[in-house]
């Protein structure tokens, strides 16, 4: 995400200080257990009190019908498990000359710092609407825009609103309203729910879900004389799921953070030194040496690798001497970056992110026409076979975005297969705040009916307090790694200083683990297993493990006998003999 001047721009410099930076103090520990979670905070929901507590935003007119859905939209079931049927009332907005018009209402005092907030609504526009219209279910915290949620609605039918916030300042006046479709379109609003989500218990659901997802059985079989009540004992070293992070080049002079990555991640991606604006900021001028070197410490450490980007589709993203190319220039420009790096790291990047961010730019397909995106896979497929080829986007999995819900996503991978290109996996950048698990696993079982591999390719959470930070950081990873179509996930980066997003580190600009950098931490050794017993009478043992890489130690009277072996995927049971 992170743009820097490339090789061979000048940058005027007036003045610049240096001084050591300010050590971040500790984040004090919440005292939000008790939030009351899965209440709906919205006065006067079901509208059996006509519109009292409710009031227009701007001069349209708001009235009581019935008629929406009885039941709750499907993020919000999956949030509170249990509820009421719905009235089937909602508000009518009429008379809307704005399209930041609609109903709204006053929530100051029910909103809790620091708790993350469910949003959930039906909503429709009317019949007399032109095009797609975005409904917002909007947030103003003194004046201040929070999004709480968007849908595009372009039919005459009721749409599930979903998204998340939360408030980590303390408010004078937060009031939420409903807003979006274009002036003069009724709106049309059913049972709005705001609610606290509660964590812990979708993390106990995950639990179970992962150990069927991301486990197998395994039958130890031992052979030979009195092994009957050996001792066993299985430590798994090195779990197969990959967890990768951001690097750029300036990371590698910094001994620490070489020595945290190395220990604790096993696929890296670069920042930046791979991107066309840096290996070619000038016209023939090529930069590889960066990249160079990053690849060469990866390799040497057996750590997989994600090439990010070979193009860029967003405009402000591109270089200005590709801005000034002629078509016939440009798509020149275009085929020698796909023959230059690829011929050049054939074989070496087990992914690439062909061309970035496509649902929210269009710089080659405005200038070189619709089937340019479908020809970058095509080329980049021929000049390095072995490479899997991702789409790339932001916003996916949180509901705030109409331009890159998965709806939209699957259509626009399904475009680009129609037109052969060989697209090989799905990545969901994942810049995310306010996570709530059931909305972004209601996007990936969306996103799976694909069949393509889902990877989180740039994800971070960003918190002041680091718990709450922690608590982010463990919804995304333990959905990530509960969803069967999830094989991967690689973090924006861990080290302060070197982060896109303020309030996302790890680990602070001193070396210290911060909470969220302690739970990625006891989430990684959560998901080691560790078995020991004795040999049974029939010659067994038998346990449940993740799969990875595992050191097996049998203690027999007169003799210890060690094995490394692998727990792979499978349906079946794993058969591991050992003759002693």
């Amino acid at each position: 995400m992170a743009l820097r001047p490339p090789p061979g721009t000048d940058i005027l410099l007036n003045s610049m200080v240096v001084k050591h930076a300010p050590k971040t103090p500790p984040s004090p520990l919440l005292g939000i257990q008790n939030a009351c979670f899965g209440v709906n905070i919205v006065q006067n929901s079901e509208l059996s009190d006509g519109t009292n507590g409710w009031f227009p935003l701007g001069s349209c007119r708001l009235s009581v019908r019935n008629g929406s859905p009885h039941i709750l939209p499907t993020m919000a079931a999956d949030s509170l498990r249990s509820h009421e049927p719905l009235s089937g009332r909602y508000i009518l907005a009429t008379n809307r000359t704005e399209n930041w018009m609609g109903p709204a209402q006053m929530i100051t005092e029910k909103v809790e710092l620091f708790v993350t907030y469910q949003v959930s609504a039906w909503v429709k526009v009317g019949s007399t609407a032109s095009g797609p219209q975005n409904v917002n279910a909007a947030l103003s915290v003194d004046g201040q825009w929070v999004n709480g949620g968007q849908v595009a609605i372009c039919d005459d039918i009721w749409h599930e609103i979903g998204g998340s916030f939360r408030i980590e300042k303390q408010p004078s006046k937060v009031m939420v309203h409903i807003q979006g479709p274009g002036s003069g379109v009724d709106l049309m609003l059913g049972s709005l729910q705001i609610f606290a989500v509660d964590r812990l218990a979708r993390f106990k659901h995950l639990r179970r879900q992962t150990d069927k997802i991301r486990k197998r059985d395994v039958v130890l079989k031992v052979t030979g004389d009195s092994t009957v009540g050996s001792f066993v004992n299985i430590r798994q070293t090195k779990n197969s799921f990959p967890f990768g992070t951001c690097l750029n080049r300036t990371n590698l002079d910094n001994e620490d953070f070489v020595a945290f990555f190395l220990e604790n991640f096993n696929w890296a991606v670069f920042g930046n030194e791979l991107k066309w604006y840096w290996t070619e900021g000038q016209k023939g001028n090529f930069n590889y040496k960066d990249a160079d070197e990053m690849l060469d410490l990866c390799q040497k450490n057996n750590i997989q690798v994600r090439g990010h980007c070979i193009f860029w589709e967003v405009e402000h993203t591109v270089q200005s001497w590709i801005k000034s190319l002629g078509t016939n220039d440009l798509l020149t420009a275009v085929q020698n970056r796909l023959t230059s790096l690829l011929s050049r790291y054939r074989g070496n990047f087990r992914h690439y992110d062909v061309n970035n961010e496509m649902l929210h730019g269009s710089f080659y397909k405005d200038r070189l026409g619709k089937d340019i995106w479908a020809n970058m896979f095509k080329i980049a497929n021929k000049l390095d076979p072995s490479a899997v080829l991702f789409v790339n986007d932001y916003h996916v999995v949180d509901g705030h975005d109409p331009k890159s819900c998965p709806e939209m996503y699957i259509e626009q991978v399904l475009n680009l297969q129609e037109q052969g290109a060989p697209v090989g996996g799905v990545g969901i950048q994942g810049h995310i705040d306010s996570p709530v698990g059931a909305i972004v696993c209601s996007a990936l079982d969306k996103l799976s009916v694909l069949g393509l591999p889902l990877w989180f390719t740039e994800l971070d959470v960003s918190s002041s307090n680091e718990y709450v930070r922690a608590d982010d950081l463990e919804v995304m990873l333990r959905e990530a790694y509960a969803h069967p179509a999830v094989e991967g996930v690689v973090l924006w980066g861990f080290w302060e200083l070197f982060m896109c997003r303020e309030y996302s580190h790890l680990v602070n600009a001193e070396g210290e683990i911060n909470e969220a950098g302690r739970r990625y931490l006891n989430l990684k050794r959560e998901w080691l297993t560790h078995a020991h017993g004795h040999i049974d009478e029939q010659g067994q043992f038998c346990f449940s493990g993740f799969h990875g890489t595992y050191e097996l130690e049998i203690l027999c009277l007169d003799r210890k006998v060690t094995k490394t072996f692998v727990v792979d995927k499978g349906d079946s049971p794993l058969l591991l003999t050992v003759n002693l």
